[in-house]
């Protein structure tokens, strides 16, 4: 049997209670920080080479692939964007209210060839 121990008297335990809500508080976390991306307004010559030259070649295309390939502004890429495809370059494949995704356009490089 183990050896008795020995209890606490009724003011001993009230006392301990009293004093048990002195703990520390939660500290509550920041979240994560996203790191602030500086995206440009305006393109550069050689980002406007490179729109012409890589994003035809991209198999998806959406206004998030190119602000983070070529790092300008989302409402630039949608303009961008719309341009490639009056010029024939990319077609729509899926267009609604909230996102345009885009394809290359395979008929026309079939032709070329």
């Amino acid at each position: 049997m183990p050896p008795k121990v020995q209890q606490k008297s009724k003011e001993q335990k009230m006392a301990a209670a009293m004093a048990g809500g002195k703990g520390k508080k939660k500290k509550w976390s920041k979240g994560k920080a996203r790191d602030k991306v500086d995206n440009k307004v305006l393109m550069s010559k050689e980002q406007d080479e490179r729109l012409h030259s890589e994003v035809p070649k991209m198999k998806l295309i959406t206004v998030s692939t190119v602000v983070e390939k070529l790092k300008i502004s989302g409402g630039v890429a949608r303009r961008a964007l719309r341009v490639l495809e009056e010029e024939g370059k990319i077609r729509a494949v899926l267009v609604s209210q909230s996102q345009r995704i885009y394809t290359r356009n395979i008929a026309e490089e079939e032709e070329e060839e």
